[in-house]
């Protein structure tokens, strides 16, 4: 049985069949042109830097022991970083959406602060807090504790820069759905972990996992707020986006460029993850 129109459907189609087709072409085309330039274009120029001195060239490049640090200390700051951001996303959504409290509009609104805080001034920031001449970052270092200049200090800067990636794709998708599966079980007699783990959970797992590729790819990339607390100090804090900006620096432009790639396969991966959980989120919607 065929479903009557809506106003909105109606409206589209009627859109589409009265724009000109001068209108189509002009705004086609400038959507294809900003495609070329400002993404295909710069990738494709990245690659053929990489490769300007051969596939040989470009393997010594990316498996040089700094390269190889680099990118261990990049992964494993993501390692770190995504999961605590997934615990503070989970536990920020669920407070909004489920709870009325004192302080939950700030509480949304400081969700933002990241995205208004430049990285530099967040890395600025920590120094000032915790760095070595501070009485609480002295204090750590009588105690063997060091923050800044260190791994520990690039996990932190990275995990405020990116804190609110995970809340803020959770709290739309919560707030969109009801509260009745879950006062159901309750009055059943459920108790908080189960009513979480049984329906919250399922209910929010794609717009979770989108979350966190999004995280992700925010800390793979993150240079400001990492620069001014690594001290760049080659094999220990170099992240692959600072040990580029090293071998740019030094005029070792094939090399950056080379391990520049790395970045931008990591980048290929995420949009490839990206793409196939918003196929599965529609799938699912689609089921329900």
């Amino acid at each position: 049985m065929l479903k009557p129109e809506t106003s909105t459907t109606t409206t589209a189609v009627k859109r589409r069949v009265s724009d000109p087709l001068w209108v189509r072409i002009v705004l086609i085309s400038l959507t294809f042109l900003f495609f070329v330039f400002f993404i295909f274009l710069p990738l494709g120029m990245v690659f053929a830097q990489a490769f300007q001195k051969g596939w040989a060239f470009y393997l010594e490049c990316i498996t040089e022991p700094y390269a190889i640090k680099a990118l261990q200390l990049t992964l494993t700051t993501v390692a770190i970083v995504v999961p605590l951001n997934a615990l503070f996303g989970l536990s920020a959504a669920w407070a909004i959406t489920k709870f009325n409290f004192r302080g939950k509009a700030t509480l949304k609104t400081l969700l933002d602060l990241p995205f208004a805080v430049s990285p530099v001034i967040a890395g600025l920031i920590f120094v000032l807090l915790v760095g070595s001449r501070t009485p609480f970052g002295g204090w750590l270092g009588e105690h063997g504790i060091k923050i800044i200049f260190s791994t520990p200090g690039i996990i932190i800067a990275t995990l405020f820069v990116t804190f609110p990636f995970i809340a803020r794709e959770l709290i739309p998708l919560m707030e969109a759905q009801s509260r009745d599966e879950e006062e159901a079980a309750l009055t059943l007699g459920a108790k908080g972990w189960q009513i979480f783990s049984k329906i919250t959970l399922p209910n929010i797992r794609w717009g979770l996992l989108y979350g966190m590729i999004l995280c992700s790819a925010r800390s793979i990339g993150e240079f400001g707020a990492v620069s001014v607390v690594s001290g760049h100090i080659r094999g220990q804090t170099n992240t692959v986006p600072l040990h580029v900006e090293i071998l740019y620096s030094e005029y070792n432009f094939t090399a950056s460029f080379a391990v520049a790639s790395i970045l931008v396969f990591l980048a290929l991966l995420t949009v490839v993850g990206k793409v196939s959980l918003e196929k599965h989120f529609q799938k699912h919607s689609l089921e329900n």
